[in-house]
């Protein structure tokens, strides 16, 4: 077996190896990761819970999701585009997120310019970075696996021109993986789709 190759789990199916360090990727990976995700409140969460994970490993914000959701009144982008100073203090104490005062900002300046976007407008311009899924090589190891792609750029380059920030093309990756633009499941892996 090739380093970084699909391994197998302990119920014996093979998964792309991040999956398997615990019982909560295990989850993640089989229910969730590379699932399309569509609605502008569903992908301003995961927009968001991206820059929060950047420079962090993503088990961290998993685990702290609901403590997330919670804070943020489950990203319904309208209700976070009316949070206050006192919202702004309140998240910045809360040890139930990631309480770093840059990445509370972005979040919260995000959420008031989408509010002023219209109903699905974050779901298309998001989705219409989905690069077509016959151009691209099923990926058999991790290292087949990019953290860059044009797409990736071109749609954080986007979000950005529209007032959004803390999205850089790594970020708007992992995005485009989380939400299913693409299949990075490797060829190997139980949860792949195509």
């Amino acid at each position: 077996m090739s380093a970084g190759a699909a391994a197998v789990g302990p119920d014996g199916a093979p998964r792309c190896p991040w999956a398997l360090s615990t019982a909560d990727y295990v989850t993640y990976h089989d229910e969730e990761w590379g699932r399309p995700v569509h609605g502008d409140d569903a992908l301003f969460e995961r927009l968001s819970l991206e820059a929060f994970q950047s420079g962090l490993s993503w088990i961290t914000i998993l685990r702290r999701r609901p403590g997330f959701r919670a804070a943020f009144a489950e990203f319904k982008i309208d209700a976070v585009a009316e949070f206050t100073g006192a919202d702004r203090e309140r998240l910045l104490a809360d040890p139930g997120i990631i309480r770093n005062r840059a990445k509370i900002d972005a979040t919260l300046a995000n959420a008031r310019v989408l509010a002023g976007w219209a109903p699905g407008e974050l779901d298309e311009l998001i989705w219409s970075h989905a690069p077509d899924p016959a151009g691209r090589p099923v990926p058999r190891t991790l290292a087949d696996v990019p953290p860059v792609t044009p797409e990736s750029t071109a749609l954080a380059r986007a979000l950005k021109k529209r007032g959004l920030r803390f999205v850089g093309p790594t970020t708007a990756y992992a995005l485009m993986q989380a939400c299913g633009l693409v299949d990075d499941h490797l060829a190997d892996c139980v949860a792949r789709r195509t």
